[in-house]
């Protein structure tokens, strides 16, 4: 079983979307909080949390927010001319929020690092046959009509490529969440596959037409 590891206090930035470890996130902050919240990143250890708004807005909080999320690390940071940032940042590693704090002068909450479970044995077989799927979903939206841009290589690695797979499928916001959220790569690739069978057999509707 994965160990947990507990941490300070740490900045969250509450989006409406999910962040998976390893996936690019570029970020346009104008809210003043969080030009505050950047503006501290930087000064410490460059990394906030980003956790899906499940009810409710991003911008003025009174929003509901998810308990699993991703830590961002920033990579690139330019504050504009009026203030604004343009940030771009990598998920690193998922947590579990303990407990959420005060908003003032951001979102800010108590967190543990949630690391994957192990694969079982019979994982690299099935992240194959789910590997499989996923590039036949993305080429058929493509053929749809949906931009999916370029198939991506997935890793090598089962945890790593679950974690890719579930950023990039064609599966709704809070499906995706689901996907961050299982135990490991095998509950994760038991879901993404289902995730997968249930688009395909709309997409294929939709080519097979009226």
């Amino acid at each position: 079983m994965a160990t947990v590891e507990s941490m300070a206090p740490t900045p969250q930035f509450p989006l409406g979307t999910v962040l998976f470890p390893t996936m690019v996130l570029p970020l346009h902050v104008f809210e003043m909080r969080y030009r505050a919240l950047v503006k501290d990143v930087l000064d410490g250890d460059n990394e906030f949390g980003v956790a899906l708004i499940e009810r409710g807005s991003e911008v003025g909080g009174g929003d509901q927010r998810t308990q699993v999320g991703t830590l961002a690390r920033v990579v690139q940071a330019e504050e504009l001319a009026d203030g604004r940032w343009a940030v771009v940042t990598v998920g690193s590693e998922r947590f579990r929020v303990q407990e959420w704090l005060d908003d003032a002068p951001y979102p800010r909450a108590e967190i543990e690092l949630w690391p994957d479970e192990a694969p079982g044995p019979d994982a690299p077989g099935r992240y194959a046959d789910v590997t499989a799927k996923f590039k036949r979903c993305l080429a058929l939206a493509s053929e749809s009509g949906v931009d999916v841009g370029p198939v991506p290589e997935t890793a090598d690695d089962v945890t790593l490529g679950s974690m890719q797979m579930s950023a990039l499928a064609p599966v709704t916001t809070h499906d995706k969440q689901r996907l961050l959220a299982a135990p490991g790569p095998d509950e994760r690739l038991t879901l993404l596959n289902e995730l997968l069978d249930d688009t395909l057999s709309l997409i294929e509707a939709r080519l097979a037409g009226p």
